[in-house]
């Protein structure tokens, strides 16, 4: 039974990484900033989830990214695009209303 609970949680978590990744790049981000500022906030992200979500977002052209090669370490930063900001502004509006509809449904603890 603790696998199938995990297991559902796990997908519960996977339905919210893209809001909460679009969320933290209004500002421009590399990887692993991104993957601390995240788990500072509770939300703990694999890089191995991580990187492919944001290769995805850009290839629909939710994020625009560029190299940085001024430091020792080259790094690529990602922000959001216009389209992005669209996105996340739209996906803000149904997790809040999503969150009305569950405060209803679910009994208090």
């Amino acid at each position: 039974m603790d696998e199938i609970i995990n297991n559902l949680i796990l997908e519960l978590r996977r339905g919210t990484l893209m809001l909460s990744v679009l969320s933290q790049l209004r500002e421009r981000q590399y990887g692993y900033s991104l993957k601390e500022r995240l788990a500072e906030q509770g939300m703990d992200i694999d890089q191995g989830t991580l990187y492919p979500l944001l290769r995805r977002l850009e290839k629909q052209g939710l994020l625009s990214s560029e190299w940085d090669v001024s430091e020792a370490r080259p790094r690529r930063y990602y922000v959001l695009s216009a389209s992005g900001q669209e996105v996340l502004a739209a996906m803000i509006t149904e997790w809040q209303q999503l969150v009305k509809v569950m405060e209803h449904l679910l009994p208090q603890a």
